[in-house]
């Protein structure tokens, strides 16, 4: 069996620019079902507590590009060279310290596992330091017939099983973590048959078929995880410039009506070449504070932060509701939007 580690690397792509990020949400071909070809090993669950498109969202999926290029199942850009599972992250730092539980995907037997790894950010420490425990902490729960699903970078200490132990469906493994080498909060789930690595997504497929095929989801698993080209992940409003540091960690406070500045910001993911992005922040009057358009994209980000923001007027911001709108515009038309506020 292989060892529990190297779930595979983020490919960092960090945009920062004095705007606001917006994003593409899409669904994919419909054309061919999930029933469509007979199901190849365990019917797996959505692994992680949480909702997608409100309280987590995927980053990555496996990438089934033969050559030294990325692309993910749906012929698109969400991977990068030799990922070998599926990433569903969570918004920040404050999620993770609150607690988001992962889940056995079927039942089966814990076969290996490894905790004690500290959860710190691989830009603080180096890949070196992660060298041999890439996985981080983790758990190998081993289905029958050489199904087995893999769970990396938990928290530390937050695991609940041990090895040899029988779980079941839904059971609680631990806790999502940032140990290992990742630099923000998310399950690496990675499914192996005899070894090797299987796209839960299209297991039947190979890289030229571009949408979902005999997927190993169930269907309420699989109804969750629509695929999206494009999501925001966080949103909010500061008193001056914001760091994708500060963002993952989620401290920012919100800014007064006296604050130095009124700085709208968003940070979304899973962008497209081609995509421009547009954000803009109105007073109470309906009077726009700050407006920014970012040129269409040069190649696909992994994620992109942006803000636009005003500084304060000397006799301080008029009492009521500012409102940001973000807005991404693919092909000429609204691919992705979100709308946030403050009030004074």
């Amino acid at each position: 069996m292989p060892p529990l580690n190297r779930p595979g690397t983020f490919r960092r792509v960090y945009l920062i620019s004095l705007a606001v990020v917006a994003i593409s949400a899409c669904s994919p071909r419909e054309a061919a079902s999930l029933g469509e070809a007979e199901r190849l090993g365990p019917e797996l669950a959505f692994p992680v507590d949480c909702i997608m498109g409100q309280t987590c969202e995927i980053q990555n999926y496996v990438d089934r590009d033969p050559g030294p290029g990325a692309q993910d199942y749906f012929c698109a850009s969400r991977s990068y060279h030799d990922h070998n599972g599926t990433d569903i992250r969570i918004p920040d730092m404050a999620a993770q310290r609150a607690g988001v539980s992962v889940l056995a995907a079927a039942p089966g037997r814990v076969s290996r596992l490894r905790d004690g790894v500290a959860d710190v950010s691989v830009r603080t420490t180096g890949i070196a330091a992660v060298d041999g425990v890439e996985c981080g902490n983790g758990v190998v729960v081993d289905h029958g017939e050489g199904w087995e699903t893999q769970y990396c970078h938990l928290a530390q200490g937050s695991l609940q099983v041990t090895e040899g132990d029988t779980v079941e469906l839904g059971q609680v493994l631990g806790r999502i973590g940032l140990s290992g080498q990742t630099e923000y909060p998310h399950l690496h789930f990675t499914v192996r048959k005899d070894g090797t690595v299987v796209d839960p997504f299209a297991p039947h497929a190979d890289a030229r078929v571009c949408e979902a095929r005999g997927a190993l989801w169930s269907q309420a698993a699989a109804d969750k995880m629509v695929y999206r080209r494009g999501a925001v992940l966080n949103t909010g409003f500061s008193s001056g410039a914001v760091s994708m540091e500060a963002v993952e960690e989620a401290a920012i406070p919100a800014p007064s009506a006296s604050a130095a500045a009124l700085v709208a910001y968003v940070r979304a993911i899973g962008l497209e070449a081609g995509d421009v992005q547009f954000l803009k922040v109105t007073g109470p009057d309906g009077a726009v504070v700050a407006e920014t358009r970012i040129d269409p994209l040069d190649a696909p980000k992994a994620q992109y932060l942006l803000y636009a923001g005003r500084r304060t007027p000397a006799q301080g911001w008029t009492r009521g509701v500012y409102r940001a709108e973000y807005w991404v515009e693919r092909g000429g038309r609204r691919a992705l939007e979100q709308v946030f506020q403050i009030s004074f």
